[in-house]
């Protein structure tokens, strides 16, 4: 049996964790001390324990849909948040209900809708919604001085809202951006101005929702689209004739993955497995079931179902490689832990506290550009 699906095999429901008060969550960080980190639809950001699940405390300031979470790696007690209110937050997790430590922003016209923080913990970088019907940020801060103002700014390579900034894990210079006008950037940020720093441009051809390196030496990137489109490229071959292309497909809900020629309603997300050297997509149904699925260049295979968990649709989830456990969280407003071994007094799927007001990334057909400024087309 191969190592992923060896790690996979075991998983079983081990812990259940869910809120007093009806509220999405949207994204996940796990510091290497012990905590969780799960930001919510009602702006708030809650702090678990990653083994028992129990709440630990909470931060609330941001004024907007926050979206995303970020332990930093080398000052694990410090946490970041960025949100639609347009700012960038710090927050110390020795002092849950405190202010902000640290506050980053920029024009006060950007809300943002992605960020993250560089893995020398030195750089961030927040991708805003679309400005004034044309235009749309890559905004950067030094993350060691808050209150300096901004670094830089990237205006040119989208046209519409940029959902997801996504650092190298390896190589602090090197991210990647994806946006709703279809495009997935690559950029070395040690070359300086955004043109000579745009290294590829790949096209999803939809709305990008969510970007993921991967691949040995991390030289792959995963795009999942809001449309649940499905595209894995290889930019090691940038330099070569052959195609950047290892996967694609345009709807990851026709592949018949599951048993008896069944497939996913949605993707949830990719994590590129170090140890077992796997792509692992999630991808689950509307009753909140989850598929575990390796992806290559063969397309997406089953590996694993995780049922009688969530009650409605997952939104993030995260692998924690100490505990060998895996967390998802979603619409129910629950937090699960899966885990080898693991038995929970209660297996029935909990009633779902699914909010109907609670924030919904937004959806929109891709503009497509007038220009291409890619060393290589993803064919």
């Amino acid at each position: 049996m191969e190592v992923l699906e060896k790690k996979l095999e075991g998983l079983t429901m081990a812990r259940r964790s869910q809120p007093e008060e009806p509220t999405y969550l949207l994204d996940l960080a796990l510091q290497t001390t012990g905590l969780l980190a799960a930001s919510c639809s009602n702006f708030t950001i809650h702090l678990h324990n990653k083994d028992t699940l129990s709440l630990m405390g909470q931060f609330r300031g941001h004024g907007g849909p926050v979206c995303g979470v970020r332990f930093a790696h080398t000052c694990p007690h410090l946490l970041y948040s960025g949100s639609g209110d347009g700012m960038v937050r710090g927050w110390d997790v020795r002092r849950p209900g405190t202010q902000a430590a640290q506050v980053f922003k920029s024009d006060a016209s950007h809300s943002y809708c992605s960020f993250d923080l560089s893995c020398s913990d030195t750089l961030l970088c927040a991708g805003t919604e679309q400005v004034n019907d044309e235009d749309s940020f890559l905004v950067f801060w030094d993350a060691r001085k808050p209150g300096e103002g901004l670094l830089g700014v990237y205006s040119e390579s989208h046209s519409d809202d940029i959902t997801q900034v996504c650092f190298h894990p390896r190589d602090k210079d090197r991210l990647a951006s994806g946006s709703t006008d279809g495009l997935v950037n690559v950029f070395d940020l040690s070359r300086g101005a955004e043109e000579e720093a745009l290294l590829a441009t790949c096209n999803s051809e939809s709305s990008a929702g969510s970007v993921c390196w991967s691949g040995p030496d991390y030289t792959q990137l995963l795009c999942l689209s809001h449309d649940e489109g499905l595209h894995l490229w290889d930019l090691g071959q940038l330099d070569t004739e052959e195609p950047l292309t290892i996967f694609s497909t345009s709807d990851a809900r026709s592949p018949n993955v599951l048993p008896g020629g069944g497939a996913v309603d949605y993707l949830v997300g990719g994590r590129w497995m170090e140890e077992a050297q796997k792509l692992l997509v999630v991808g689950g149904m509307k009753d909140g079931d989850l598929h575990l699925m390796n992806c290559d260049d063969g397309g997406l295979r089953l590996l694993r179902s995780l049922e009688g968990g969530h009650s409605s649709t997952v939104r993030c989830f995260l692998w924690d490689t100490v505990g060998e456990a895996l967390v998802t969280g979603g619409e129910d407003a629950q937090l699960l832990l899966w885990k080898p071994g693991g038995e929970e007094l209660t297996t029935e799927k909990r009633e779902s506290m699914k909010s109907m007001s609670a924030f919904r990334l937004k959806s929109r057909p891709h503009k497509k550009h007038g220009y291409q400024r890619a060393k290589k087309k993803s064919t």
